[in-house]
């Protein structure tokens, strides 16, 4: 009880020491607590980012990328080519087509299974990726030399683009199995608002669609031929299968003449820890896959998000760790400046016999109440840090560039028509947040407890050895 007495007088006596020692401990854990605090704000939102295509961090995306020789013509499986003139019709005459084009080579449905059945595989889902091509107009009178030349296609390298009579647009579809709503092309969890498809008339849309076509819930939309009813809007997902719109998958097979193909499968792995693995041992059961996985599409991310997260992790810790030092020198040197203003009364102690591990636990005991003062405070400091970073709504963006379909713009490589190469950049923005957690909380605390342990440890210790005589020769 004494001992307690007289730790909080000299406390109470010493207030500058106390001040000075507890405020440089207070910066050095605020610090810490705002750069882990903003740290783990970065971590979240690159999760939240990654969200919509990694899932818990799963899963895996299979595809048969095209591969085809600069100006081929279209690979095969893709589900349609190139639209001829001579497709058209009569010169003079008005014509209203579509053409489905896949975004990568499709593959017979049944692959899905095989892919299901690789060891560490939980499930499996496939998909189906078409850009809608709607060529509308009328026949050029240059057709019939199109005829003759072959029938060059629209765009194409012989045609020089396409004739001002004849209009282009181009809506990107995935057709989703419905049977799987948390694996697939189109998830419960990318519903920002209205429900997930429910019925083969039923459609989702992503939300920059939406904004852009001014389409609603409710609205109804063409997709080539036949009309949907807009049931959900889709928050999309940054580097995975991106669409305009999302169908029932066997609605859009029919419709394409696509019955039994498709050209995605999402894969969920059994245990994050084997997803490397599994990728490797789908690539060898399935000739030429390709699997993405969360990690491949979180090294293709770019934006301000991935150069904030770069940034915190090269500075922001080697900060923390310099001004946790320095926090902890200054207290060190404090406290011995202090332990030499007190030669007269420690050696008084040491001559009425204190022993030393006595007058070491004296001086250890009050650097620890003041370094358990500093950590309090700095994390109030850091709170308040974290606080404003979330206040100020701080906007971060992020982007994957998806891989071209193969068909280039009118007059480019591939000779595909415009917008058969819709793979744009997918961009996510998400407002970062300092989430402070208990365990941080704690951890300052205890840092702070053990600057003001080791400043009063190495500062007792040198005073343990100062002898009794010494003090008492100091009073004459």
């Amino acid at each position: 009880m004494f001992y307690l007495r007289y730790l909080g007088a000299e406390l109470r006596r010493r207030k500058g020491r106390t001040i000075l020692t507890a405020t440089c401990l207070a910066f050095g854990v605020g610090l810490v607590v705002a750069v882990t605090s903003l740290s783990a704000g970065l971590d979240d939102a690159q999760s939240q980012v990654l969200e919509p295509l990694t899932g818990v961090g799963t899963e895996m995306s299979v595809a048969r990328p095209i591969s085809q020789e600069q100006g081929a013509g279209p690979p095969p499986d893709r589900g349609g080519g190139p639209i001829g003139l001579d497709d058209l019709g009569k010169a003079g005459e008005r014509f209203d087509s579509y053409r489905y084009l896949s975004t990568d080579t499709s593959f017979a449905a049944v692959k899905q299974r095989q892919v299901d059945r690789v060891d560490g595989v939980e499930e499996a889902a496939a998909g189906l990726s078409l850009n809608v091509i709607h060529v509308s107009g009328k026949v050029p009178e240059s057709s019939s030399q199109g005829s003759e030349q072959g029938g060059a296609p629209l765009g194409g390298p012989q045609s020089g683009g396409p004739p001002d009579s004849i209009d282009f647009d181009t809506l990107s579809v995935a057709g989703v199995d419905t049977s799987n709503p948390d694996l697939g092309l189109l998830t419960r969890s990318q519903i920002t608002d209205g429900s997930y498809i429910g019925g083969s008339d039923e459609a989702v849309v992503s939300s920059s669609y939406a904004a852009q076509e001014d389409v609603a819930i409710g609205d109804t939309i063409d997709v080539g031929k036949r009309s949907f009813e807009v049931v959900g809007i889709s928050s999309g997902a940054v580097g995975g299968q991106t669409s305009d719109v999302y169908v029932e998958l066997g609605t859009l097979q029919k419709q394409a003449d696509l019955k039994g193909r498709i050209n995605a499968i999402e894969v969920s792995a059994a245990s994050s820890s084997q997803v490397d693995a599994v990728a490797g041992r789908i690539e060898s059961a399935f000739a030429g896959a390709e699997v993405t996985t969360s990690s491949d599409v979180a090294d293709q991310v770019s934006g301000s998000l991935v150069d904030a997260k770069n940034l915190s992790g090269k500075l922001g810790t080697a900060l923390a760790v310099v001004a946790l030092l320095g926090a902890f020198g200054i207290t060190t040197l404090v406290t011995l400046s202090s332990i030499n203003k007190r030669t007269r009364e420690l050696g008084t102690l040491k001559a009425i016999g204190w022993r030393q591990w006595l007058v070491v636990r004296q001086v250890a005991g009050e650097s620890v109440a003041q370094g358990l003062l500093g950590g309090l405070a700095g994390v109030l400091i850091g709170l308040v840090a974290a606080a404003a970073i979330g206040a100020a709504g701080i906007s971060l963006d992020a982007s994957v560039a998806p891989a071209s379909s193969g068909f280039g713009p009118p007059g480019g490589p591939g000779g595909g028509p415009p917008g058969a190469d819709a793979a744009a950049s997918a961009v996510s923005t998400v407002t970062l947040g300092a989430p402070v957690s208990v365990g941080m909380v704690l951890l300052a605390i205890a840092l702070a407890v053990l600057g003001g342990l080791l400043a009063g440890t190495i500062g007792g210790m040198r005073t343990a050895r100062l002898r009794p005589v010494e003090a008492l020769r100091s009073l004459g």
